[in-house]
Parts: C-alpha cells; structure tokens; sequence
C-alpha cells in the first residue's frame, strides 16, 4: 500500500505512516533511508542557491544527501543536437556537390562586398581576433577553475582535440578524395601561394568553438557575446584576405558544434542536479523553515520517469509541504517517446517534446490554479521557485491519502467512483484536459475525498476531443479495476449519457496512456493463454472418454471400423475443440465497455477516430521504398532501354507471362493442401488473383495470409480452424523455402567443381544460423519470447498439421503445390532473364533459384506493400554477383516484377471486387 506522504502529529494514526523515513538528528545529518535533516539554528539562507557554485551553499552541511546520484548523465537533448549537426553538415556538402554554379556566385558576391571594406580595419579585426581566439577560451578556463568547476574545462580540451582530429580527417578527405566540386567550394588558391590550396577547415577555430560550447558558454549571455563577436571578427578577417571561403567557415562552426554535442553525449555531462540540502535552501529562499525532508518513492517507468522528484518536508512552525523538483535530466526522460508520439499523431493528441523549464514549471503552475478555481480537488500550489540554473521546485500543501492503484478492490465503492467522476466533470465545465486519468493520479485522502494529482501535463481551453479522450481514459482505468459495467455506470451518473456516448471514437490504444496500454497487452496475453488450455483441455478429455467407451465396445466392432468413422471421429473432436473455443473466448475491456454503452445509446458512433498521421509501417514503407527506388534508379541510369527492348525476344516473354499466370494455381493447390474441409478449387484460385491487389496495399507478408483466412471462413472453415490452415500452410512453406534454398545453394557452389564441395554461402548461412540460435537460448528475454511463439504454434497450428498428415492425398496437394509456385517463380525469372540476354549472358537454374529464395524472403520481411524496393534490389544485386551482366539483369528484373506483381493488380481488384459481392470476402 502506497502512502504519499503522513503529518507528523497523525504518524501514530495511521498505519502506513511508519513506511515514511525516520527523521534525523539535529546536526544535519542524513540517515540510511534518505532523510534530510537541517539544523534550526544554522544561518539564513544566501539569496539564491546555485548549484554550479559548490561553495555558495547554505551553512548546513548534510552527509550521505542521496549518494545514489550519477556523478554524469546522458542527456537526449545533446544526441539530438548531435544529430542535427551531422545532418547540417551533410546538407552543406551536398549542396557543395550539387549546387556548383550557385555556391560559384555566393563566393564571387561575398568577395565583392568584402573587397571594399579598408585595410586599416581588416588589419585590426584580424590582430584583435587573433590575440582574443586564444585569450578567451584561457579566461573562461580560469573562471571556471576558481569555481571549482573543473570538470567542464576537462570535457572542454577532450572536444577539442576530437574535433582537431575530425578538422585533419576531413582536410585530408577533401584533398585526396572528395569531388572536384566540394573541393572548389571549400577551397581556393591561398594569396601567399598560388600553388597552394587554403584549408578546407579551419585547424585552430574548430577546437575553439567545440571547446566553448561544451564547457557550456551557452548558459552565460556575456562570454557568449564576447565568443561570437570574435568568432566573427577573426571569418571577417580571414575572408577578406583570402584564406577562407563561405562554404568553409560554415562547415568549420558545424564541425566544432558537432564534435562538442557529440563529446558530451558520450562522456556525459556533469550532474548539477539539486540535492536535498539544495531544496532545504531553496525552501528559506522563498520564506519557509523547513527541519526534515523525505523523498518519496516513486516506481521509475517511462510516464514518471520526468514528473519529476517529490519531497514530504516537515516545518517548523506550520503543517507539512509536498515540493516536487524537476531537473533538466527528469524532464528530458521519455523525450524520444514523445518525439515520436509527436511525429506519429495528429496535434491534438500529443503534447510538446521538449520544453524548457521555464515552460514547464509555468504549465504545471496555471494547471494547478485552474483546477482549483475550477472546483476540482487538486493539490494547491502556494509557491514556486528556482533551485539554480538547472532545476525548478513547485511547493504544495501536504495531501495524504492513498493512490488508486494502491486500494483494494473492496475499497473502491460506487461513492468512490461517482466522486472521481464529478471531479473530471469539474475540470471539463471549465475546458480543462488533465490528459493522464490513470490510478496514480488519483489520490484518496483519508475521509474518502477524490484528488486529483499529476495536471503537469494537462491542458486548458481544450478541444472537444482532448475531453473526451480523458473520459475515455478514465472508463479504461476505473473499468481495470472494477468491470466494464460500474465504471460506465458511475460515468453516466456523473456526465450523463450523451456524453459518455461521445467519447466511444476515442476508445482506442493509441488514445490511452502508456501504461494503460501495456496492461491492455498483459490482459490479452493472459486472455490468449486461458483460451488455448481450454482447447487442449478438451481435446484430451474427448481422447479420454473415447478411451475409456472403446474397451467396451466387441472386438468384431472395432475391426469393422472404416475410414468414415475414423472421419467422424475427427469431426467429433473438432466440435469439442470448437466448443471449448467458444466457451473460453473473453472479449476485451474496450469491447466490453461499448457493449455497455451502447445498451445505454444504441445510435452511439463507435467509428475509431483517426489519431494517427501517420502509422508507423507507413513511414517504414515510404523510406525503405525510397531507398530501393534510388538503388533501382543508379541501375538503369546508364542502360538504354530502346536497342533493348528491340532486340528483345518475345517468345520468353510469353513464356514468363504463362509461368506467372500457372503460379496463382500453384497457390490455390499449395492452400486447399492443408484445409481438410472441401472448397471450391476455381474460387480458391480466384482468391489468389486477388491477392495481387491486396498484396500491392499491404505488406507481402500480411495481405495474403489476412486475406486467405478471410476466404475461408467465408467458405464454410470455422474461424480458428481458418488460421490454423493458413498457418499450416505459411509453416510448411518456410521450411520447404528453407530446404530449396540450402539445396539450390550447395548446387551453386559445386556446379563448377568436380567434387561436391559444399559452398561457402551454405556454410556462412549455417554459421549464422547457429549464431543466432545459441544467442536466443542465452538471452532470457529473447528464450522466453520465442519459447511463447512456438508453444502458441503447437497450440493451433500443428493438430491442424497432424489432421493433414492422416490424409496424404491433401498432403501431396499441398507440398506440390509448394514446389510448383516456387518452380514457377524461378522460371518466370528465368525467362525474363532470357528474353534479354545473348548468347554468353545466360545463368544456370541453379543460381537464377538460389536468387529468387533469397530475393523472395526479404521481400516477405520487408515492411512496403509487395517487398518493393527490396526484392528489386535484392535480385538485381543477386544476378549480377552471380555473372549476370547489370545491362541484362537491371531490366530482366524489371520485367519479372511487372508480370508477378504490377500488371496482376487491375485484374486483382476487378477479381477482389467480384468475390466481395459474392460474400467470398
């Protein structure tokens, strides 16, 4: 049970109080649970505690105050920057590449403006800005060492010197391999030597920029304006005069930015993150007179990791306070979360990234007052602070009481939901979005009263859709803890029904919270774990019982037992299964919780409402179709496609096109392999053709198999008999894909040779294989995952396998089914590598196998829509290493994709339409 915090005077009250830390001595000592303790007599405090001045500090020493602090930290915000600087840095060069007239002109117009400057002021810019480059970074040096901050000046010299080696690096990549253009634009003839070139980078004014920004000038206005002023003094200087271009100055303040970001991200930062003795100060600072701090306890998952520290501080002369202090570090955890929350979802539904302090301390203050003035119980801020340049304390009055997720299930009584209820009503009268609605922002004092906790990342004067996905929210965490039924109960009661109603488009996952979501999984792995020991529950006690009624049964009897029994018997034991299936499916919470409100309002929308901008298999499908299309692209730039297509022969043309019309029956035979129930063959072979068109808007691995099990449900197969066969038949054709591709591969590597030597190729893919597999035994997480997969695979998939196997004539279908679609894809391949290519250019079956496989199986793990881009890359780049010239294979592969995947699609609509009507699909 989770205590937020007790009074002093009501410890022996409570029974949770003693889980508080004990408080220390007089002396300002710590004990060993992390109490801070002040002396009541120690002097006033100074007038602001900084903690980049370890000597500034209140008198009161504290030992042992919260030793566990990391001495450095890695902060998101510096990888970003990073990041931002290597692709600043690309761009310049890439506009240097390709932009050669435009960069040509930006030189030629600088120099003019720059020629008519005097040569008494070029030649005092450039004496002032060579003394102060030097004099500067020494004088801050010193300034940081009197404050005992040495341990910047240290990260200061290591970027320094990383970013002097990455200044010679790149000088020497330009003179000896960049292209002639990045060189004429970085680069030009020095004035004292013709013959000689300027440096591309600067050697000296690199280091000096990455020294400066990681000791951390930025933080202090006026050595920054003095930085700049020479930064610019000693360019201006070096411009005019010669030694420098545009494009170079720009890339060397990249450089040093970059290195010094870079640096700090992997040596991490000094922690200037408060402490207790800190807070204690920053507490007289604003009036108060603190004896004792204790830090509360809080679980560290990514949603509270950047709420920041919470305190209980005992006064002297008043009742306690509750302080929360957040650092940058705090405040900067779940930041790449967010980002990609932000990147995903329309901006309703996100909040800010990155904020700084400021803004952060100002959200979370106007949301405390607005609650209030609302008429919401919510924590009552009374004052708020700075703890230095790196962190910020907001001051509340003590509210003990228990969180939500610390009641039991008994505690949590209709009363208490309605009073959670008319608290959210509260905040939505007055346009107010709490945007987390989850059982520890919900706090329960000790009389019963309803708080609510944590708005730091609340909202106000929000939309329509932002309140409702708080009701939504908060169905999901009240209906987790008391059923579907009372949470929508307690909602209607509080909010009525047209508003409980409205909030169903918003019932999603992506709406809720981030651990909301993980216990939705939890719950549906649970749900999926019953619902398959149901199935082999039953299926062992139909073994049983028909065990224990056959010895009753005469011995003529059981001889006289021909194939149609032993069918009977099958069907009987599916029908149990299926029994069993039915019973022990559970619906979902989400489900659960629109069936009840639809009871209440059967004309609700229950439409999803789209979140998303975009999903995240989208943004993989357009980068990684971008990037086989620039690969496919540098291909065919220097083919010419006329005398090709000319010379072409037409009659393996025809021939690939009836092999890639024969694999859509190959498919239908490799599928009705493995369903025992009858279906027809001509609509099977139909489904097929249509997934041409399914297969072109979703990825090759998903659309077919989605759309099959559609298909046979429609046709008679009971949903989980429906997934089972199509898993079945995905299960037999990895392991035959597989086999031919090891098979095909040995071939290759012994064709050339008299004795059969198996290939190297093999023997990397075995090597790997086996790699991998002692890697996923050694590795908890990754055993458990797998070991999850395989026993849900046995639970459906493989009695679905061992029905098959009694009937060898579906079992032949199947496998030659397989055999016969991969034979049709190999020759289609064939063919079309035929159809352009002469006499000498021709490649064994063999090798053309050997690359369709391997082509074929990343095209199946490749998250775009038909494996486009990486099955086109992966052949083309798999025939030409196996002796293909590129001016045969670039087209050949063109052509093998346009008859197996492009010009299928308008006849897999037209056919998807047809079967849809029909009730096929």
């Amino acid at each position: 049970m989770k205590e937020q915090g007790v009074p002093p005077e009501d410890a022996e009250s409570t029974p949770a109080a003693s889980s508080r830390p004990a408080t220390a001595d007089e002396h300002g000592t710590t004990d060993e649970k992390g109490e801070v303790s002040a002396d009541k007599e120690a002097p006033a405090t100074r007038s602001g505690p900084d903690a980049d001045n370890p000597d500034d500090v209140h008198a009161d020493e504290v030992e042992g105050d919260e030793p566990l602090l990391p001495a450095r930290v890695h902060r998101p915000s510096d990888l970003m920057r990073l990041m931002v600087g290597v692709l600043a840095v690309v761009v310049l060069l890439a506009i240097a590449a390709f932009a050669h007239g435009t960069t040509s002109g930006l030189e030629q117009d600088i120099s003019k403006g720059t020629g008519q400057a005097p040569d008494l002021l070029i030649k005092i810019a450039g004496l002032a800005s060579s003394i102060a480059i030097l004099l500067v970074p020494v004088a801050f040096a010193i300034e940081r060492l009197i404050k005992r901050d040495g341990l910047r000046i240290a990260d200061g010299v290591l970027a320094a010197v990383l970013a002097h080696g990455v200044t010679l690096a790149t000088d020497l990549w330009v003179a000896k391999a960049a292209p002639d253009s990045i060189q004429d634009a970085l680069t030009q003839p020095s004035p004292g030597d013709i013959h000689a070139l300027t440096d591309p980078v600067h050697g000296y004014l690199a280091p000096v920029i990455a020294y400066m920004t990681a000791v951390g000038m930025s933080r202090r206005p006026r050595w920054r304006a003095v930085l700049w002023i020479v930064l610019m003094l000693d360019a201006f200087s070096m411009l005019v005069t010669g030694y420098t271009t545009p494009f170079s100055i720009i890339l060397t303040v990249l450089i040093g930015w970059t290195v010094a970001y870079g640096t700090l991200y992997a040596v991490g930062s000094p922690n200037v993150r408060p402490t207790g003795r800190t807070l204690m100060a920053g507490l007289r600072h604003v009036g108060f007179h603190p004896v004792s701090a204790a830090r509360e306890e809080v679980p560290d998952t990514p949603e509270t990791g950047d709420r920041g520290r919470r305190y209980f501080v005992a006064l002297e002369d008043g009742p306690p306070l509750d302080v929360t202090v957040v650092d940058r570090e705090q405040q900067a955890q779940g930041f790449f979360y967010r980002a990609w929350r932000n990147l995903t979802l329309r901006g309703f539904a996100t909040r800010s990234s990155l904020q700084s302090l400021r803004q952060a301390l100002e959200q979370e203050a106007l949301l405390a007052y607005a609650a209030i003035a609302a008429g919401a119980n919510a924590p009552k801020l009374i004052a708020t602070s700075e703890l230095g340049p790196d962190a910020v304390m907001l001051v509340y009055e003590h509210t003990g009481g228990r969180t939500l997720d610390s009641l039991s299930d008994e505690e949590i009584t209709d009363e208490l939901l309605r009073d959670t209820w008319h608290q959210v009503r509260a905040l939505q009268s007055r346009r107010i979005a709490h945007r987390r609605l989850v059982g520890d922002a919900i706090l329960v004092d000790r009389s019963g009263t309803v708080i609510l906790t944590d708005l730091r990342v609340g909202e106000i004067a929000a939309g329509d859709l932002l309140l409702r996905m708080d009701i939504s929210q908060l169905l999901v965490t009240l209906g987790l803890r008391v059923g579907a039924e009372r949470a929508v109960t307690a909602a209607v009661g509080a909010l009525g029904p047209d508003a409980v109603a409205d909030c169903l488009p918003m019932l999603q996952p992506i709406a809720l919270s981030r651990s909301t979501r993980a216990t939705l999984r939890r719950l549906a792995r649970e749900r999926a774990e019953r619902e398959r020991e149901a199935v082999l529950e039953a299926s062992r006690q139909d073994k049983q019982a028909r065990l224990e009624e056959a010895p009753h049964e005469a011995g003529p009897v059981l001889e006289k037992l021909d194939k149609k029994a032993v069918k009977a018997e099958a069907r009987a034991e599916k029908r149990a299964i299926d029994d069993a299936l039915d019973e022990a499916r559970e619906e979902d919470l989400l489900t659960q919780i629109r069936h009840e409100v639809l009871l209440i309002r059967p004309q609700a929308p229950v439409e999803p409402a789209r979140l998303e901008r975009v999903r995240p298999r989208t943004l993989l499908s357009v980068i990684a179709g971008a990037i086989g299309a620039y690969f496919l692209l540098t291909q065919l730039t220097h083919i010419e496609f006329g005398p090709l297509i000319e010379n072409a022969e037409w009659g393996w043309v025809a021939a690939a096109v009836a092999f890639s019309a024969l694999s859509y029956v190959a498919a239908a035979m490799a599928l009705l392999g493995f369903v025992p129930e009858r279906v027809p063959f001509v609509r099977t072979v139909a489904a097929q053709v249509a997934g041409s068109f399914v297969k072109i808007v979703a990825p090759a691995a998903v659309g077919g198999v989605a759309l099959n099990t559609r298909f046979l449900q429609r046709a008679g197969v009971r949903p989980g008999l429906a997934v089972a066969s199509v898993g079945a038949s995905q299960l037999f054709g990895l392991g035959c894909h597989i086999l031919m591709l090891l098979s095909f591969g040995y071939l290759t590597g012994t064709e050339k040779t008299p004795s059969l030597s198996p290939s190297r190729t093999v023997i990397a893919g075995l090597l790997t294989v086996a790699v991998l597999v002692l890697v996923v035994t050694s590795v908890p997480f990754l055993r458990k995952f797998v070991v999850t997969r395989v026993r849900s695979l046995f639970a459906g998939v493989v009695p679905r396998m061992l029905d098959v196997l009694q009937r060898p004539q579906k079992l032949v279908t199947g496998i030659g089914g397989m055999l016969l679609l991969t034979a049709c894809f190999v020759m289609c391949l064939d063919a079309s590598i035929r159809a352009f290519g002469t006499e000498g250019t021709s490649i064994s079956i063999a090798s053309v196998a050997v690359v369709f496989l391997a082509g074929n199986a990343l095209g199946s793990a490749a998250p775009t829509p038909g494996g486009v881009g990486a099955v086109e890359a992966t052949l083309t780049v798999g025939l030409i290493a196996v002796g293909l010239p590129k001016e045969v294979a670039a087209p050949a592969v063109l052509l093998f994709r346009l008859l197996t995947l492009w010009l299928p699609v308008l006849p897999g609509w037209l056919v998807f339409n047809h079967l849809t009507r029909k009730g096929a699909l």
